[in-house]
């Protein structure tokens, strides 16, 4: 495989399937799958997961809600799809540990380096829950994070778009796919593949993102070995 160690980012908008809200078990179910494909290779994966599909602390301080309450509301969403990944993967008979930045010792373990390195190395699927533990930071921001910290060599971005594009291929059909494109392009463009704490964060620390559509099935495989799916950001 083209990786050792991956950071899978699934945001939690892509749970809902074709649903208006909350999970879809058939989605979790397809994910569980083709990331019990990839364990099956050797591959070590740790995953941070949105909670979009539940509620958006910014969206609520949109509406007239206090940011930081709003953001510890967020926080328990990806803790609540967090569980609800673990038992999808679980289902297919793969070990997990879900770790929380806030503590929730009832349903995960508190978030600690040493230990989530250690559950990886002996092939467990560690998801991260809670985003920080801090208000006004996205998951990406903690994707990021967490990445650098397990030393994961590439941060996989699951969309439903495949790759990045020049402008919203929603809204433009002229749009451009880039199939590799530099960090500095990207800030030059304006385009929004994570928030500039994020992006900025990854770039310091040289951590190579890969944007690719993650409701194609088998697209998280090729990924993995090397094939040009998505879009690559490098230096």
């Amino acid at each position: 495989m083209h990786y050792n160690r991956i950071l899978l980012k699934l945001s939690g908008e892509a749970l809902m399937g074709n649903l208006q809200y909350g999970i879809d078990p058939e989605r979790l179910k397809e994910y569980a799958q083709d990331i019990k494909a990839i364990i099956a290779t050797g591959v070590q994966v740790a995953i941070v997961i949105g909670g979009g599909n539940i509620f958006r602390g910014v969206a609520g301080a949109s509406k007239g809600m206090d940011r930081v309450q709003g953001d510890h509301m967020g926080m328990l969403a990806t803790v609540i799809n967090g569980l609800a990944l673990q038992g999808a993967l679980e289902d297919q008979g793969i070990p997990t540990r879900l770790q929380s930045a806030i503590k929730i010792n009832e349903v995960a373990e508190p978030f600690i380096k040493r230990r989530a390195v250690r559950h990886l190395e002996k092939g467990r699927v560690v998801i991260f829950g809670g985003g920080t533990g801090n208000p006004y930071f996205t998951t990406d921001s903690a994707a990021v994070l967490r990445a650098i910290e397990i030393n994961a060599d590439v941060i996989l971005k699951g969309t439903r778009v495949d790759g990045i594009y020049s402008s919203d291929p929603e809204k433009n059909e002229d749009a451009v796919k880039f199939e590799f494109i530099s960090f500095e392009d990207v800030l030059k463009k304006g385009l929004k593949v994570m928030d500039t704490t994020a992006f900025t964060l990854s770039q310091e620390n040289e951590l190579p993102i890969i944007v690719f559509d993650m409701n194609t099935r088998g697209n998280l495989m090729k990924v993995i070995s090397g094939e040009n799916i998505g879009t690559k950001v490098n230096l």
